[in-house]
């Protein structure tokens, strides 16, 4: 761990309240980054900024809904106001879709994975891209899937909306690469996160289709283990990697 990989940078990192956002939190002030972090749930929000302050950096937490606009206003307006920019935009926050087939899935599930998963991450890049154009700097990393990058890993609310946030990262790395911008996209397999509450199944049936394919991935990650990758990818040491879409599954996706 290098403490003064991301020092003087501010980062902003969605759904920091548990799993691989709280990872990253802590893992980015412990390399030296102020945070912002952000979450829909309080208690997660408040043990991330103690763990960050214990990690002895600054941190501010901003509870929001990053399917709200003004929620999302809100977080960005709170990040400039207190430290002037932003360096480094992590968009981890995500749910799942209890596992609903195309032929299943209702408006209200379909809305809302879409809205969180993807249309967050759109509304949060779209304002701190012009900030980061102005200084010619910045790093966006997308907490995307391996359900981004094949069709038996989930429900089709889920998998269509992490294909969509490949899409995102790869027309985000293109067009600003010349600002001296980069957008990845880390595509996690199984981690032990609280994603389980938006994954508990409605129609157990839909799920054992998914079975074997579920029963072929190596092993659950570690958050941590996802939150090097994406410290790493916000860093200088990353200055040549844009655009690149990264499996994290211990090769679950290679078979």
């Amino acid at each position: 761990m290098d403490t003064q990989r991301h020092a003087t940078k501010v980062a902003i990192v969605t759904g920091a309240g548990s799993g691989i956002g709280l990872a990253t939190a802590v893992r980015l002030a412990r390399e030296g980054a102020t945070i912002v972090a952000s979450d829909i749930n309080a208690a997660g929000l408040d043990e991330a900024q103690r763990l960050i302050a214990a990690a002895g950096a600054e941190a501010t937490g901003v509870l929001a809904d990053i399917g709200l606009q003004a929620d999302v206003d809100r977080l960005v307006d709170e990040a400039v106001r207190l430290h002037g920019r932003v360096d480094i935009l992590v968009n981890n926050a995500g749910i799942n879709d209890s596992f609903l087939p195309a032929h299943a899935v209702d408006d209200v599930t379909w809305d809302r994975v879409m809205t969180v998963n993807v249309r967050g991450p759109l509304m949060l890049c779209r304002l701190v891209l012009p900030g980061m154009v102005e200084r010619r700097a910045g790093a966006i990393i997308n907490v995307a899937s391996v359900g981004g990058l094949r069709g038996g890993t989930s429900g089709v609310a889920y998998t269509s909306s992490k294909h969509a946030l490949v899409g995102l990262s790869r027309s985000i790395a293109w067009y600003y690469a010349t600002d001296g911008i980069r957008c990845n996209a880390v595509c996690p397999g199984g981690v032990q996160t609280n994603i389980g509450t938006t994954s508990a199944p409605r129609e157990p049936v839909h799920l054992e289709r998914l079975g074997p394919i579920h029963a072929a991935g190596r092993r659950m990650a570690e958050p941590d283990e996802v939150a090097t990758l994406i410290s790493w990818l916000a860093s200088d040491e990353a200055s040549n990697v844009n655009g690149a879409v990264i499996p994290v599954d211990a090769g679950w996706s290679a078979g």
